[in-house]
């Protein structure tokens, strides 16, 4: 199967780049570009896309609120948003997370990881190591607001995926997860599609942030 992308940034060399590292392989095809988030809601209008590669800061409509819109307009998941960012806009990084885009890569990343990456996301996993995702919330914690009470929808699950939820929010691998309970890797991995499923969520990343919004996880602890 192809991977149709859609590049977002508003520096040309930087379209180019990606299009030229993304056209290098069969499996991967470049299928639009966008100079802002505005252009990229109007080009996806037009394209059918599966990846969406993500500036972050851009004139007229920045990174978070066009993954935003992109991911409230979804009606089977697609396109999923990997956004790229640098360290100084981490909290951006997380907006965008929070907004419903499925990872995020610094913008220096090599060209191997950016074309794994994009692989993942479209298979519908997240490219986000947990250990990343929990330092950002630890980080931006503050831009949280109030934790509610707690959210309905955890009464779904059993006392075993309410169990591993927690783990992947601490920012543990399926095989760290395994070893922890003391049950097969494969187990772990059905659990966790199961939280997924019943939460309603897309991957792991929002798992996590669900877990910290919900107060089951508190920054540092």
């Amino acid at each position: 199967m192809t991977v149709r992308v859609v590049i977002v940034d508003d520096q040309a060399l930087v379209r180019a780049g990606f299009r030229m590292v993304l056209d290098s392989q069969p499996d991967l095809a470049v299928v639009g570009e966008a100079i802002d988030g505005a252009d990229a809601l109007r080009v996806l209008a037009g394209v059918e896309a599966d990846v969406v590669v993500m500036d972050l800061r851009m004139p007229t409509m920045d990174g978070v609120e066009a993954t935003r819109r992109i991911c409230a307009a979804s009606t089977d998941g697609r396109p999923r948003v990997l956004v790229l960012t640098t360290f100084d806009t981490e909290a951006d990084a997380f907006a965008a997370l929070r907004a419903g885009a499925s990872g995020f890569l610094l913008k220096n990343v090599p060209p191997e990881e950016l074309l794994a990456a994009i692989r993942v996301v479209a298979e519908g996993d997240s490219v986000v190591a947990p250990s990343i995702t929990r330092r950002l919330l630890d980080r931006f914690a503050d831009r949280l607001g109030p934790a509610p009470a707690q959210d309905p929808r955890l009464a779904q699950l059993t006392d075993r995926e309410r169990e591993i939820l927690l783990l992947v929010a601490q920012g543990l691998a399926n095989a760290e997860i395994a070893a922890r309970v003391h049950v097969a890797e494969a187990t772990v991995k059905t659990h966790v599609g199961r939280i997924l499923a019943k939460l309603q969520l897309r991957d792991r990343v929002q798992v996590v942030v669900l877990a910290y919004e919900s107060g089951l996880v508190t920054p540092g602890g």
